[in-house]
């Protein structure tokens, strides 16, 4: 059974250590942990399977681990987004009536937050006729509703274009820094992440690799794919374990002789 526990350093919002999560034979996680800080962003990247997922389940108290540890700041307060929201397409709903179904907010709360994420002018939008872009912004200010102390981001940048994941990637940024909020978020693009991440956990069932990214802002792919401004708020990461990805994010051994094996580490992304 696993112990669920809180933390005895304040500034820690959330630690998880030692997590198992078995289904029938299959082990989706072995031994995985995470810590996150007040005013910290953590992102967990990984290939589709790797159980990202699943983690946040765990962490959520969603789903019950075979064996580890969740401890949790006392009071803790979790605003979470979903990775995928179903709304019935035949049912009229506007933003506003949808962020109040999340609980007894008020329209003044709903348009503060909807104002912080840009998104105040879509209040009486239907939910079925916004953009990918515009539904994170909704899924992002319902989250925020809670006030949280931690922000849960399952797959923020979901249906979203190069663009708006820019945009997105700032906006995540100014909330950490006006809210002194904490971060956890998941994202399945292995090799393009926050460069305002502070930590960075790489997850194929185990944790592979952990550690600060490398910033990259005049790379020629990143400057090529993403223009200059664009490139700022991106950045790489270094592994220091036994593998690297590919251009699409998949896990590929490091052969030895390969010129990446001394930094265990992609370059040029």
């Amino acid at each position: 059974m696993p112990d669920t526990d809180t933390v005895r350093d304040p500034r820690v919002l959330l630690e998880a250590t030692g997590i198992d999560v078995r289904f029938d034979a299959l082990t989706v996680l072995s031994d995985v942990g995470v810590k996150v800080h007040e005013g910290e962003i953590v992102t967990i990247i990984g290939p589709n399977g790797s159980g990202k997922t699943t983690l946040v389940r765990v962490v959520l108290g969603l789903l019950e681990p075979a064996r580890g540890r969740v401890a949790l700041r006392p009071g803790l307060r979790i605003g979470y987004m979903p990775q995928h929201l179903r709304v019935d397409e035949t049912l009229p709903l506007t933003v506003t009536r949808f962020l109040r179904l999340g609980g007894a907010a008020t329209s003044g709360e709903m348009r503060r937050v909807l104002q912080e994420v840009g998104a105040v002018h879509l209040g009486d939008s239907q939910i079925h006729d916004i953009s990918g872009g515009e539904m994170r912004r909704v899924l992002l200010a319902r989250a925020l509703l809670r006030d949280p102390d931690l922000l849960v981001l399952d797959e923020p940048l979901q249906g979203v274009d190069v663009i708006g994941q820019s945009d997105l990637y700032r906006l995540i940024t100014r909330v950490r820094d006006r809210r002194g909020c904490g971060v956890l978020m998941i994202s399945h693009d292995l090799h393009v992440v926050m460069a305002a991440t502070d930590q960075v956990v790489c997850l194929n069932r185990h944790v592979c690799c952990t550690g600060r990214p490398e910033a990259v802002t005049r790379h020629p792919e990143y400057l090529a794919l993403f223009g200059p401004q664009a490139a700022d708020a991106l950045a790489v990461y270094t592994h220091r374990h036994d593998h690297r990805h590919d251009g699409q994010g998949e896990v590929v051994p490091i052969e030895p002789g390969d010129d990446d094996a001394g930094q265990g580490g992609r370059r040029g992304g």
